[in-house]
């Protein structure tokens, strides 16, 4: 019977479009769906897309659960909608609109900035693709009370997104995110939406934006001698046929660097991104390409961005001389590690410094910090809260640097997100700092371990697709929820953090304590040997991230193989106790 009445409620919907203001091809495809693809209807129709922590992404197509001129339109109005009720006062509100290289995105941009500028916004139109991080920087630098990147960061080809910026160039939170949600669920028909652009409230921008950027990046710079020293330091990057194509080279050259290698297959802009399956930096397949050519070149560091160029992944040379992929959270130790030695070394550490992490992130860098005397803060996931940590803190405290295990970093302040621009420089920075010791960035890593602890984390993702994927995903939660196991591969469940009750449960003393965060689906188990273990929901794909984190000492260099395949085999247990793979 409920699938009988969810059938009768999309048709409903579909219905709806045929009657009204869409386009013909779109009402085409409606048809299509309504005669010959039932499932794929249900899937296209039975929501709408929601913001989640990377704002409204989804597969492109027509429909209510979809991303296209229409549900983009219709964002676009609230959000003019919401901006009007915000900032009532202002003589003119202003906004930045940038996007990314994938299929679609020029033109979504477009009818973002019609859409806008048809309610009086004056808006700022990118000339051309840039990266998500420099919309961020636009915004404080436009004095700017929104932006909108037309992105789906590093998902599949298939996928498009629209992420809200407020005027401090952070992406949404509570109450904006619900808010403006609230305002698009109040229109009622497409033709609600004012579709027609006003061209005298639409401003190119770009070279000049990209100049401000760069020269602010420059001034992060640590060690600049030693970049002097180091210039010819192999670098291999690619885009991955995104928008890093536009800035990361530039931005090396104007940090000094003189050896960067391409992948010219991988210059190439290109939404279908042909050469590899996903061009998700956090999957090893999407370097493939650039490891070959590190490999022919005998580089230094291999640095590949996502679409959007606000994630970076990299590979460097181990122990034997091969080149080998770091995950998020050594990559953000090693940063952080710099940056805050670095500091310390040249005495501008005075003890109002701090660094942000997410509660998904190796608590190796709050050994790091502590180690250091920096403060450091713990948020929920997605770099908009470190953003807002930035902003609570902002003219108090100096931020340093802040990190999330996903491949996303951020240094100095000027910027409100993730940033591999940033990133790159500083990765390259760090690796030639190491060389110049005699080092490569994996030895300095072991270092770390033996100074501080050897972490190891892993990340497994369960994929669920679908009304059906959703619930399952759902039932998974409850039960780790309400029925947690005693022991966890032997070792006993002593602490619980639920996020969604912002309560912390001691299971030995059966006291609880309030968690100072705001509420979410997230569930952290504590073992007794230290490990942790995070799960929640996606935001923005149909799937479960389990988050696992084990630590050991490390004494010796000698003794790194050893213990890391110590820590490997204590996931693998956690894993087959909790029977999810």
């Amino acid at each position: 019977m409920e699938n009988v009445d969810l059938l009768t409620q999309v048709k409903k919907k579909a219905n709806e479009w045929l009657e009204g203001d869409y386009d013909s091809q779109t009402k085409d495809q409606v048809k299509h769906l309504l005669e010959k693809d039932e499932n794929e209807l249900i899937d296209a129709f039975y929501k709408d897309l929601e913001f989640g922590t990377g704002g409204l992404r989804g597969v492109m197509g027509v429909g209510t659960n979809r991303m296209n001129i229409y549900t983009v339109g219709s964002a676009t109005q609230g959000l003019s909608n919401y901006l009007h009720k915000q900032f009532s006062g202002l003589e003119q509100i202003k906004a930045v609109v940038a996007y990314d290289s994938r299929n679609n995105s020029r033109l979504f941009a477009e009818k973002t900035a019609a859409v806008l500028s048809a309610n009086g916004i004056y808006v700022y139109l990118f000339d051309k693709l840039r990266p998500t991080p420099e919309l961020s920087f636009a915004i404080r630098q436009l004095n700017c009370q929104a932006g909108v990147v037309i992105t789906a960061s590093h998902n599949p080809k298939e996928y498009n997104g629209y992420k809200v910026y407020w005027d401090d160039g952070g992406q949404i939170i509570a109450p904006h995110d619900k808010n403006i949600i609230h305002e698009v669920q109040k229109i009622t028909s497409i033709g609600e939406v004012n579709f027609s652009g006003d061209d005298q409230k639409i401003e190119t921008i770009g070279e000049n934006i990209d100049r401000e950027y760069v020269d602010r990046i420059k001034s992060l710079s640590v060690n600049p001698e030693v970049i002097q020293r180091q210039k010819d330091l192999k670098i291999v990057y690619t885009p991955i046929h995104g928008t890093g194509v536009e800035l990361v080279p530039g931005a090396l050259e104007a940090f000094g660097f003189k050896n960067v290698i391409h992948v010219p297959e991988q210059d190439e802009v290109n939404g279908d991104f042909p050469t590899v399956h996903s061009p998700n930096p956090e999957e090893h397949a999407a370097l493939k390409m650039a490891l070959e050519k590190a490999e022919q070149e005998d580089a230094d560091l291999v640095m590949a961005t996502d679409p959007d160029s606000d994630r970076v992944g990299i590979a460097v040379k181990n122990r034997e001389g091969k080149l080998e992929i770091l995950n998020g959270n050594q990559a953000a130790s090693l940063l952080i590690n710099y940056l805050l030695s670095q500091w310390k070394q040249k005495g501008r550490l005075t003890g109002n410094e701090y660094i942000v992490k997410t509660i998904v992130t190796t608590e190796l860098l709050a050994d790091i910090a502590e180690a250091h005397g920096v403060e450091y803060y713990d948020t929920l996931t997605g770099f908009k809260y470190i953003a807002d940590k930035i902003k609570q803190l902002e003219g108090s405290k100096t931020f340093i640097a802040g990190g999330e295990e996903s491949y996303g970093y951020l240094a100095g302040d000027f910027v409100r997100d993730k940033d591999a621009v940033i990133s790159c420089v500083l990765l390259a920075e760090t690796t030639a700092f190491a060389k110049d010791q005699g080092k490569s960035l994996f030895d300095q890593l072991i270092d770390i371990y033996i100074e501080h602890g050897f972490f190891k984390e892993r990340l497994l993702s369960v994929v669920k697709h679908g009304k059906e994927g959703e619930e399952a995903i759902r039932q998974m939660m409850d039960q780790f929820r309400n029925n947690p196991p005693d022991s966890i591969n032997g070792q006993d469940l002593m602490l619980v953090h639920d996020y969604s009750k912002k309560q912390t449960m001691d299971l030995m003393s059966h006291l609880r304590y309030n968690i100072n965060l705001p509420k979410a689906n997230v569930l952290q188990f504590l073992l007794k040997d230290g490990s942790k273990i995070s799960m929640r929901p996606s935001g923005t794909e149909p799937k479960i991230k389990f988050y696992f984190s084990v630590n050991d000492t490390l004494e010796k260099r000698e003794d790194f193989e050893k213990v890391d395949r110590r820590l490997e085999e204590r996931i693998d247990g956690i894993i087959d106790a909790l029977n999810i793979r």
